[in-house]
């Protein structure tokens, strides 16, 4: 049984310092991974609100939270180049998360379609910039998500898209229309969102996530961890997560081996839906219904 592990990185210092070190912890458990990359400017600090509830501090820092604002936001892609290269040589998978992560984050949900595709051509132009080839798999800045882009996921080549929450492998449908560039979800609750907003309660997230998990449906799971929190302070509770998964016999792997092992032909319609994300009032794209079930 296979869990895809989706890996996001936010920040200059999230690429720069958490990726090589979960490079190194992967390498450890025999895991693989998809690393989704911010391409351009670091601007965090124009959408500290949309992090995830950790202490926040200590997981980004207190440059990355300026960065954007008082600070100006480095480019991720021109200065971690070498990092996102190194990635690719080792085995996994790099994908495109945003080329500015934060302008993602402020303007997608409501964005048109002029904006929403000049937004996911600049991190394609990037990405193929930095690895001389095509990403093949999207991942959206906090599954947000609108109508243009889902059909840009189909337009520009990729292969697969992970940019929802739900359950199993889909084709989504937007008002009716399909949308041929299948989505993997995330199928599982974040570290951060099973633990105390002071990082207190890690050890019953981890436990709550391999009881999750004991009892596999047919397609598997897909994990979604981010580079400056389990590439740093909770790095040891990522190591216990992988060795747990381990243990239950899954198949730690990137999105695109995940998906290698899909019929994809027969992989269901489900329409897309906006919900509030767990534990907060933001919006985000979910595997809905069944499409004419």
């Amino acid at each position: 049984m296979k869990l895809a592990l989706r890996v996001e990185a936010a920040s200059l210092r999230g690429t720069r310092d958490g990726v090589p070190r979960l490079v190194e912890l992967l390498k450890q458990h025999r895991a693989g991974a998809t690393f989704l990359f911010t391409l351009g400017a670091d601007h965090t600090g124009r959408a500290i609100g949309a992090l995830p509830g950790v202490a926040r501090l200590r997981c980004y820092g207190l440059a990355t939270l300026l960065a954007g604002t008082l600070l100006p936001g480095a480019d991720i892609g021109a200065r971690c180049a070498d990092v996102m290269r190194r990635v690719r040589d080792d085995g996994h998978e790099a994908g495109i998360q945003a080329y500015d992560r934060a302008g993602w984050l402020r303007h997608a949900a409501r964005a048109d379609d002029t904006w929403t595709r000049t937004a996911m051509r600049r991190a394609r132009d990037r990405f193929e910039e930095i690895f001389g080839t095509g990403a093949l798999t999207h991942g959206a800045a906090g599954w947000r998500m609108n109508r243009y882009a889902f059909r840009h996921t189909q337009r520009l080549g990729f292969r697969h898209g992970s940019d929802t929450r739900g359950r199993c492998p889909f084709v989504p449908i937007l008002d009716g229309e399909i949308v041929a560039c299948p989505q993997l979800p995330t199928t599982l609750p974040t570290l951060d969102e099973l633990m105390g907003a002071d990082g207190t309660g890690t050890d019953h997230a981890v436990q709550r996530l391999l009881e999750l998990t004991r009892d596999p449906p047919a397609t598997g799971h897909v994990y979604t961890l981010r580079a400056e929190i389990e590439g740093a302070e909770f790095a040891p509770a990522l190591g216990e997560l992988l060795a747990g998964w381990r243990a239950l016999g899954y198949e730690l792997v990137s999105l695109r081996d995940y998906a290698s092992g899909l019929d994809l032909a027969r992989v269901p319609r489900h329409v897309v839906v906006e919900e509030a994300s767990p534990g907060s009032r933001t919006v985000i794209s979910y595997q809905g219904k069944e499409f004419l079930s």
